[in-house]
């Protein structure tokens, strides 16, 4: 598992830049992304690498696993990421 400190870590020694400023430039990317997410045509594509896009989630019927009870669950937005080809291939 990768965590984010480990990210902001090998930019750094790739980059030649100070942990901070990648750590700034972590932050950026993700709050970028974000930002175009919440649009109403969110969707942002990064060539190789795969295609993030906001998506709704349609209301619909569950069960709770502790009392069986029938619950509704409401519709929502998500976020899909479909894999590149380059992606793809190195996996």
């Amino acid at each position: 598992m990768t965590t984010k400190a480990d990210l902001i870590e090998k930019m750094a020694a790739d980059a030649g830049i100070t942990k901070v400023a990648a750590g700034e430039a972590l932050e950026s990317f993700v709050s970028s992304v974000t930002k175009a997410l919440k649009k109403k045509d969110g969707k942002v594509t990064l060539v190789g690498f795969g295609t993030f896009q906001k998506s709704r989630r349609k209301a619909r019927k569950g069960r709770n696993p502790q009392t069986g009870e029938t619950i509704r669950i409401k519709a929502a937005n998500t976020v899909k990421f479909k894999p590149g080809k380059k992606l793809k291939e190195a996996v």
